[in-house]
């Protein structure tokens, strides 16, 4: 029986405890403890790393304190617009959805995706007619709203500005959640959800629900979520770049993962981070930002919650 273990992320960039209250940081610890807990619990019952992954990101996404489900920035048509993705790595299936709208667990949806459709990804209307075929649960607009959000989008609202922000009077925070994991069985997954960029116009996607950008995960290496600003990570591939590191040049993950990271991305100055984990079980949470939020769990024992540098 292999080691299992889940590793999480909330988002990453200029995360400082100069600018942390104490209650506001026990708030995300408390909330990344209750999303680590609910993958483990997956795990240690003999679950899936799919399934684990899966209950992970659905805490976040339910969590107000992330930019993902209900606590997801508003566009600039005063929506949300909402991306995710999943991957087994044990098959290479993968779901995908993007720009779908009042869907409570963007995850959900695209876990659907990979199961029961012959597709990987599925835009907008699309998806949420797939989801309505199928089930999945919608809200109504206020569920999603929050006085917090909607000060964030009135700062910018009427202008071209955009803000890849949990606050858009600080520098900057990239607010995706995404979990990965390694079950008792040795099979890997990944999922990544995020609601965007505020005030985003024009249908923006990021890497999100991009395979390969934003989320992978493969048996033969590893499993990846990232977060950051998206567009430097799919010029960069990035999650699928850890992989082909470990596969071609016989790398570990923790030096795959620094090598994408703190070398390729900043090349293309992409800021953020991701989080990995490998056949053996072996997590890894590396940024170039200030903080991510970050944790992981494992049997062996070995676990951590963090958010600065």
């Amino acid at each position: 029986m292999s080691v299992f273990t889940i590793a999480i992320h909330g988002g990453a960039g200029t995360i400082l405890r100069t600018d942390m209250s104490a209650e506001k940081e026990q708030a995300y610890r408390h909330s990344l403890s209750q999303a680590i807990d609910a993958g483990y619990s997956v795990l240690e019952k003999g679950g899936s790393a799919v399934e684990a992954v899966k209950a992970s990101v659905v805490t976040l996404e339910d969590d107000p304190l992330f930019n993902a489900g209900r606590g997801s920035v508003f566009a600039k048509n005063g929506k949300q617009e909402m991306d995710a993705s999943i991957m087994d790595g044990s098959c290479l299936k993968a779901g995908a959805v993007a720009a779908v709208k009042n869907v409570r667990n963007p995850i959900m949806l695209a876990a659907l995706v990979m199961n029961k459709s012959q597709h990987v990804m599925l835009l907008g209307e699309g998806a949420e007619s797939f989801a309505r075929m199928h089930g999945i649960s919608f809200e109504k607009d206020d569920y999603f709203y929050s006085e917090f959000r909607h000060r964030q989008w009135q700062q910018l609202k009427g202008s071209e500005a955009t803000a890849l922000d949990h606050d858009v009077q600080a520098d900057k925070k990239f607010g995706t959640v995404g979990a990965v994991a390694c079950d008792s069985r040795g099979n890997l997954a990944a999922a990544t959800s995020t609601g965007g960029m505020t005030n985003k116009d024009f249908g923006r996607i990021g890497d999100s629900p991009i395979i390969g950008a934003g989320t992978y995960a493969n048996n033969s290496t590893c499993a990846i979520s990232c977060t950051g600003h998206g567009e430097p990570f799919i010029r960069a591939v990035a999650a699928y770049d850890v992989s082909c590191l470990m596969e071609y040049k016989g790398l570990s993950l923790k030096e795959a993962m620094d090598i994408v990271v703190h070398d390729k991305l900043i090349r293309l100055d992409g800021e953020g981070g991701m989080i990995g984990v490998d056949v053996q079980g072996h997590a890894e949470l590396i940024f170039n930002s200030e903080g991510m939020y970050r944790g992981f769990r494992s049997s062996d024992n070995s676990s951590e919650i963090s958010i600065y540098k």
